[in-house]
């Protein structure tokens, strides 16, 4: 990715969070990118592709939020990948997930579906993977949903909960 197109999917990002993505203009999308309308088009010709810019965007800085540098003892990657995904909703998504509200947004398009989907899956793999869970992707994507989903209701009680999911998880799964 370009240097000045990473620039722009980083504002995009940030506005579609902030305001969701039926809200912000054409000109609001413009500003929070820092370019001019011209630029924006000519790397993004249209708000669908500003959509999937922003997410593509978002995918790769959570994935590396969350993931990247885990312990390598598998208790203490549990462990740190729910105090991260934590800390992900407290600084970053307080409203819930992105991905589920551009889908929410927009429910017909197969593209947003097929990003979400991508998504979820890479995050369930590569935590698998760290976490010595693999073959316990869905029992893990479902752990660190429901703390996603939960957080803006429980907060950190909603973390206290996961870890002790995640636990049971890997006692009934060694």
């Amino acid at each position: 990715m370009t240097e000045t197109r990473e620039k722009i999917a980083a504002g995009l990002e940030r506005a579609f969070a902030a305001h969701g993505f039926a809200e912000p203009s054409v000109d609001d999308l413009r500003d929070s990118a820092g370019v001019s309308l011209r630029t924006l088009y000519k790397y993004m010709p249209s708000r669908g592709d500003m959509v999937i810019a922003a997410l593509e965007h978002r995918h790769q800085r959570y994935l590396s939020h969350v993931l990247d540098g885990l312990p390598g003892d598998p208790q203490a990657a549990r462990s740190t990948l729910i105090d991260r995904v934590a800390e992900w909703m407290r600084h970053e998504a307080a409203h819930g997930c992105l991905f589920h509200s551009a889908v929410a947004a927009d429910p017909g398009n197969p593209a947003l579906r097929a990003l979400l989907e991508r998504h979820k899956q890479e995050v369930a793999d590569r935590a698998g993977v760290l976490t010595q869970l693999a073959g316990q992707q869905v029992a893990l994507l479902l752990i660190l949903e429901g703390l996603t989903q939960s957080w803006p209701l429980y907060g950190d009680q909603a973390v206290t909960a996961a870890k002790g999911l995640i636990s049971m998880l890997a006692t009934e799964n060694p």
